[in-house]
């Protein structure tokens, strides 16, 4: 499962790479790249609402603990907090956990690969 999210995160990347060295000769090849583009975003996105998802994950033990159950319960409350703390669900690529800080890092990143490629193929 984790290596097809890796697959579904990066084969847009690379279809818009290759895409752009094809539309290097005139402008016209660069209409071809719009689809291209416009799944690179819908994998963004969702990859951005995965990271979401565990972020609000991380947020369920503190809301837990500021609940009252009555008298008597907050051992058993301890407990559950305990457990959901350990148990770090979320969204996880091959162990490493799906963070917000990693999407934009990794939009970032895309982001710096399209500008080179732009200037890559207006200089062409």
């Amino acid at each position: 499962l984790a290596l097809c999210g890796v697959l579904a995160f990066t084969t847009p990347l690379l279809v818009l790479d290759m895409g752009s060295w094809d539309s290097s000769v005139d402008w016209t090849p660069v209409l071809v790249l719009l689809p291209g583009l416009f799944v690179l975003l819908g994998v963004l996105y969702v990859m951005l609402l995965a990271a979401t998802v565990s972020e609000k994950c991380s947020r369920v033990p503190s809301l837990i603990n500021a609940m009252f159950f009555g008298d008597g319960t907050e051992r058993a409350r301890q407990e559950t907090v305990d457990y959901i703390s350990s148990s770090a669900a979320g969204f996880y690529i091959f162990g490493v956990r799906v963070t917000t800080g990693m999407v934009v890092k990794l939009m970032y990143v895309w982001c710096i690969v399209a500008a080179g490629l732009l200037s890559r193929v207006s200089r062409a």
